[in-house]
Parts: C-alpha cells; sequence; structure tokens
C-alpha cells in the first residue's frame, strides 16, 4: 500500500535516541525493519530548529548536519515548528526560597502540524495508508477520525526505546493502541542501532559526516 511516514521528531529523539550513539538515525531504515509490508512513498519529518546554549553551543551545527542528511533521503519533507526559550518562576521541593527563575524549553506547533498535514494528506487521497512515529496521545483524535471518516489506516510505531544501555521508562500509552489500525509497542536498541545513516554522506553540497560526539556517546 502507497504509505505516507509522520515522524514527531522530538518525541523520537527524546524517547529513543537523546545520549546515545543512535542519533544518526535513518527512519526509513527503522520503518522497513518495523514495518516491512509497507512501502513508504513519502516521509514527513516535523521538528524545529534549535538554539546555541552557553552549555552547548555546537547544538545548531549538530542539528544542521542531521537534516542534511534527512534530506539525503528523496522522499524527504522537514516541516518545522518553533522552539522557545523562555525564563518562568517554579517552586522548590524544598524551600527557602519557595521560588527560583529557571529557563524553560518548549518545542511548539510540530504535533498541530503532523495533525494537520494526517488529516489534510488523507482528505486529498494522497496515500492508502499511513505510519505516524510518536507516542504523543494528543494525535489520538486526527488518527481516529482519518481512519473512521476516510476509511484509511493508520499505524503508529511509539519511538519509546525498550533495551540498551538508559532505557526509557515503561509510559502509559494513553489510548494510541486503540486508535491506530496497527500498532508497535516500541523499539530496541538493535533496531536503532541496523538503522543509521553511512558515517559519511554526500550531496549537492558536498561531503559531511557524523556528528563526532554522536559516535560514542
Amino acid at each position: 500500500m502507497k504509505t505516507f511516514l509522520y515522524i514527531d521528531g522530538f518525541n523520537l529523539y527524546y524517547s529513543s535516541l537523546k545520549n546515545t550513539p543512535l542519533r544518526w538515525l535513518n527512519p526509513l531504515a527503522l520503518v522497513a525493519r518495523v514495518f516491512p509490508r509497507n512501502s513508504i512513498a513519502a516521509m514527513k519529518y516535523f521538528t524545529a530548529r534549535v538554539e546555541a546554549r552557553p552549555t552547548d553551543p555546537d547544538q545548531p551545527n549538530r542539528q544542521a548536519l542531521y537534516w542534511r542528511a534527512l534530506r539525503t533521503l528523496p522522499c524527504c519533507e522537514i516541516i518545522e515548528g518553533h522552539f522557545r526559550v523562555r525564563q518562568v518562576q517554579a517552586a522548590l521541593v524544598n524551600p527557602p526560597p519557595p521560588f527560583v527563575r529557571v529557563f524553560k524549553t518548549e518545542e511548539k506547533g510540530s504535533d498541530v502540524n503532523l495533525a494537520s498535514h494526517l488529516l489534510m494528506d488523507g482528505f486529498l487521497g494522497h496515500y492508502e495508508c499511513a505510519i505516524v512515529i510518536s507516542g504523543d496521545s494528543d494525535l489520538i483524535t486526527p488518527i481516529r477520525m482519518v481512519k473512521e471518516v476516510f476509511k484509511k489506516p493508520v499505524g503508529v510505531l511509539n519511538p519509546q526505546r525498550l533495551s540498551g544501555p538508559d532505557k526509557r521508562p515503561l509510559r502509559q500509552k494513553a489510548g494510541l493502541p486503540q486508535a491506530a489500525a496497527f500498532y508497535k509497542d516500541g523499539v530496541t536498541w538493535n533496531q536503532l542501532l541496523q538503522s543509521q545513516f553511512p558515517d559519511t554522506l554526500t550531496d549537492d553540497k558536498g561531503t559531511f559526516y557524523r556528528p563526532p560526539s554522536w559516535t560514542d556517546s
């Protein structure tokens, strides 16, 4: 079946990849391992551009390299939300003082963008089947609408990592298995390891490489 793939980039990153050598992930290769019967005709990757921080000034450069890697996939489209950093007051668990000012980072827009594209592409008949990579329960309603109103199957790959160092703790499925036509609860370290881009890639700008800090930590 002609299948469109929709990826919640930050949900995938924080569920499976953060602080691992698995961050150079080729999502198409991963989906081919998990759902081998689906032929991916288009991949939409929803994310936001990060900013440099005093503790990590190279963060935007690593992200830019990864986006270049994604764009070597002929069917990939990157759709940007926005990343917001703001100061808020938060209560301490053990005061005094009762409140401190902290930086709060929020990625905004990706879940709405993903839901909108999923619904619009389904309405226009662009796909026969869709797969969503996310564990976000906010996507239950649009997934159910595509399945029930447009009569198109939507599969979900919950990207929670189930094995390997610092595996993510089990979380409530929050209705996603019931909303989806087919569902896969989690990925393994080995599936992610076997789905990496080559260390060296080439695009129309030249040759580029996996970020060195992503190889062993």
